[in-house]
């Protein structure tokens, strides 16, 4: 049985592919890296997102479409709406405890505020 010769690449070539590949993931990681940044700030990045605590937390308006705001729970949310239904119309709160700033509610407000 006759041995199989292995083919040796020239170094060159070798060198040449890794330098190429270096470069790719280069550019790569910085265009990731834009992309990142000017994702999470997007349009207006420099307007602060306004916080609601207190006496303005309870003046906000019960509209369909709520948005949860910082010390909210859903229970302070329903007794201020008169909604008792919040979880039953969003289906995508799995765990009434688990309601964090940003989060979207649908509710159905029968006590205008």
């Amino acid at each position: 049985m006759a041995r199989q010769q292995l083919k040796v690449w020239p170094s060159s070539w070798v060198s040449a592919a890794a330098d190429t590949a270096s470069w790719c993931l280069a550019l790569s990681l910085v265009a990731l890296l834009l992309v990142c940044s000017l994702g999470a700030g997007g349009a207006g990045a420099g307007e602060a997102m306004p916080q609601v605590r207190g006496a303005a937390l309870s003046a906000r308006p019960c509209e369909e479409i709520y948005v949860v705001a910082e010390g909210e729970t859903l229970h302070s949310i329903s007794d201020r709406c008169g909604d008792p239904y919040i979880l039953e119309q969003n289906p995508h709160v799995h765990d009434p405890d688990d309601v964090f700033p940003g989060l979207v509610l649908k509710i159905t407000p029968s006590k205008p505020r």
